[in-house]
């Protein structure tokens, strides 16, 4: 499968944006989707993920502002942001795989077999 993400752009604190990932080939349904992010001169980290039923994990970070859905029809993974920070600032990936552990486990990025190009995100004034 072949991911293509997109939807970022700058946004002023406190405002709202919402990234996809969009994937081609088929059963996209049946893979777990996550994203990342990473910040210049930090590591990848976890944001959100969502399983091939609709089961989400989210990061502390994130709760209560960021939100992940996915259209069947459409093979796409979206990723709603409110309440951006300027700490959310990064580059955005979205990964998926097939079969997947736990929740917990999912939040590594090296459980993720296919990975996008990523997608800027800045949160400033």
């Amino acid at each position: 499968v072949q991911l293509q993400a997109s939807g970022g752009g700058l946004v002023q604190p406190g405002g709202s944006l919402r990234v996809s990932c969009a994937a081609s080939g088929r059963a996209f349904s049946s893979y777990f989707v996550g994203w990342f992010r990473q910040a210049p001169g930090k590591e990848r980290e976890f944001v959100i993920s969502i399983s091939s039923v609709g089961s989400t994990y989210y990061a502390d970070s994130v709760k209560g502002r960021f939100t992940i859905s996915r259209d069947y029809v459409k093979n796409t993974v979206y990723l709603q942001m409110n309440g951006l920070k300027p700490e959310d600032t990064a580059v955005y990936y979205c990964a998926a795989r097939t079969s997947h552990g736990s929740m917990v486990t999912m939040t590594r990025p090296t459980s993720y077999d296919y990975w996008g190009q990523g997608t800027q995100v800045t949160v400033s004034s």
